[in-house]
């Protein structure tokens, strides 16, 4: 008897440290993996100002919006995007109640069809894959199991709306093609390819064709030299479709292949550095949007300056409210773009992962 007396507590000490270990192991895995957080603190500071500024501009009811009460699905997912890179999920960090109200609202828009939008949008295929790459960076953040069974099922009808939207041509235009209209063009192609990618990576099934048949696309867009046209039909070559092309590769893993580097010798006379503003077609931000991820994943010695010298050229134009009020889409839409840009490497997010 005196034995069992003697032994107890010691049981009662292992079990304990036992539990206790198994929760720490499991807070480093639920952890976000971090690169290399920026320690500039001219950097830091205007990021903080940015995401401040996106907090300020959150309607009530979840959502962000561009000029004129546009874009509110594209908006919302650009924007949760942005403070979803300084680390925060739907249940911690700085800006934890934002996060979640954006997850709310996207979750609530989606229709029957696992369309993520609103029809009447013209251009509802942007904001439908924006939110997918939103909502699945979020989803293995969420620790609420229910919100979490409802992003999967968001998630699984989306991946659905997203194959049948596709056009005979293998890309996507500004809405579905499934309600008779077969345009297709680059850069709404990419978006739902980028979105297609993090449904997969968060464990989401994709159909392999689908994305292989959009593959299959871009490349039937690239020119002689490179770049990727706005269309397959033509449009000539664009900097920025060409940037994000080159980031969606790399998503999908594909970064030594010989067309991949002929996009990247494209990128290399035609983005960065010392090329002027006119040549982007007025889409400067979104170029450097993916341009950014492709220069981090690929060359760690070229990072820094590129950082360096995108970082003096967007921090000069930062307003002192912490927004950037250039372009006609709208200041959330611009400090969205910065924001993220500036915080990729922090390494939170799996898309903009190495």
């Amino acid at each position: 008897m005196m034995k069992r007396i003697e032994r107890r507590p010691l049981q009662i000490s292992i079990l304990r440290y036992i539990c206790t270990a198994a929760l720490i192991a499991i807070s480093i895995l639920n952890s976000p993996a971090k690169a290399q957080e920026t320690k500039d603190p001219q950097i830091k500071a205007s990021v903080g100002k940015a995401l401040d500024y996106l907090a300020r501009e959150q309607r009530r009811q979840g959502y962000w919006e561009a000029n004129g009460g546009q874009y509110r699905v594209a908006m919302t997912a650009l924007a949760g995007m942005a403070l979803a890179a300084e680390g925060s999920t739907p249940s911690r960090g700085r800006f934890a109640p934002q996060i979640k109200a954006a997850v709310e609202y996207l979750v609530d828009t989606t229709r029957p069809n696992g369309l993520i939008g609103y029809k009447d949008d013209y251009h509802y295929m942007y904001g439908h894959g924006f939110s997918m790459l939103f909502l699945s960076q979020i989803y293995g953040e969420e620790e609420d199991a229910e919100r979490r069974e409802q992003i999967r099922k968001v998630l699984t009808q989306a991946v659905q709306f997203c194959g049948e939207a596709q056009t005979t041509k293998g890309g996507w235009g500004y809405v579905s093609a499934k309600d008779g209209n077969d345009f297709d063009e680059g850069s709404t192609c990419i978006t739902q390819v980028q979105g297609l990618r993090g449904c997969r990576n968060a464990g989401i099934p994709v159909p392999k064709e689908i994305i292989d048949r959009a593959i299959q696309y871009i490349k039937e867009c690239t020119t002689p030299d490179g770049g990727v046209q706005y269309s397959i039909r033509g449009g000539g070559a664009r900097p920025a479709i060409t940037a994000a092309a080159v980031a969606c590769m790399f998503s999908s893993g594909e970064h030594e292949s010989p067309y991949v580097k002929k996009l990247l010798g494209y990128c290399e006379k035609n983005v960065w550095p010392g090329v002027s503003r006119t040549q982007y077609y007025g889409h400067w931000h979104y170029t450097h949007y993916y341009y950014s991820q492709v220069v981090y994943r690929m060359d760690e010695k070229e990072w820094p300056k590129y950082k360096k010298d995108i970082a003096s050229e967007i921090l000069a134009k930062q307003a002192a409210t912490g927004a950037w009020n250039e372009g006609h889409i709208g200041p959330v839409y611009t400090t969205a773009i910065n924001a993220t840009l500036l915080q990729i490497d922090n390494g939170y997010l799996p898309i903009y992962q190495k």
